[in-house]
């Protein structure tokens, strides 16, 4: 079998998916990349190519993993975020490119030797890309999952910078006087887990995606305890999901400068308030 075979039978295999068939093209170059380690450009070059038993073999047996609705990141094991590598596994949370809003919103705010914190840290993405780009700041990424702090660890080695990771509920294991708490918490309600799309609802950790019947179980703690340990003019800096961004001004009343924001998409994503001095 040719490369260019391959690619139209893999297509076609994706596309019996009917959750997949707008995407089936782009998924079966993503894996093929993958699988027989080319960049796009030589993926192209050479259609005629033949392949031997084993890449057909190994191309086969990823096309059926996506066609079962994991995640290319899982398959894959990597999912780039604010420009860096990071390594994802089912035990954290897949990184989102409109997260990187929580990035900017911070960066926008915060300067020098800060004290950064940021609470479910899963891969470490949002801490790693503080980091990357506030050398004086101290990057803390705290979460109750052993195996996602495991995987944060090494996303923070292989992008050369230092965070110290912490096992923690919230900001327990956390000292105070800290410029900085962010936080893309968990935010869907219980109730709209059999409306998730599959590969999040089946290969996604709960933990990651759950909190209760609204989904401000988690906010409803996190917004005390973290004016209770921020600085006066430190920054509370928060990502929720759609439609929550009234709940939410309830729950941060009384806090300064309180600002939401949109994504690229337009919708309400983040949220930052600031302590009063």
């Amino acid at each position: 079998m040719t490369l260019q075979e391959m690619r139209i039978q893999a297509a076609r295999r994706l596309a019996e998916e009917p959750l997949l068939a707008s995407q089936a093209a782009r998924d079966t170059d993503l894996l093929l990349m993958f699988a027989l380690q080319v960049d796009r450009t030589l993926l192209f070059a050479h259609p005629e190519q033949p392949l031997s038993p084993q890449q057909t073999s190994r191309v086969e047996a990823l096309i059926e993993r996506r066609f079962r609705m994991e995640p290319i990141q899982h398959i894959t094991g990597e999912q780039e975020f604010y420009g860096l590598p990071f390594r994802v596994t089912p035990a954290t949370l897949i990184p989102r490119p409109e997260t990187e809003l929580l990035v900017d919103a911070v960066l926008a705010r915060v300067a020098g030797p800060a004290q950064i914190v940021d609470v479910g840290t899963g891969s470490g993405a949002i801490a790693i890309a503080l980091a990357s780009r506030l050398p004086l700041a101290r990057v803390v990424g705290v979460d109750l999952s052993e195996a996602a702090l495991t995987i944060a660890r090494e996303n923070a080695s292989r992008n050369q910078v230092t965070v110290d990771f912490r096992l923690s509920d919230l900001l327990a294991a956390v000292p105070g006087e800290l410029d900085v708490v962010v936080s893309n918490p968990p935010y869907i309600p219980e109730g709209d887990r059999p409306t998730l799309h599959p590969e999040v609802r089946e290969f996604e950790p709960g933990t990651a995606l759950f909190a209760g019947t609204d989904g401000l179980n988690i906010y409803r703690r996190l917004i005390p305890e973290a004016r209770a340990k921020l600085r006066p003019g430190g920054w509370l800096t928060m990502e929720f999901g759609f439609g929550q961004a009234g709940a939410l001004r309830e729950l941060i009343r009384g806090w300064d400068e309180i600002e939401i924001l949109t994504d690229l998409q337009g919708i309400e994503r983040v949220i930052v308030a600031k302590q009063a001095h």
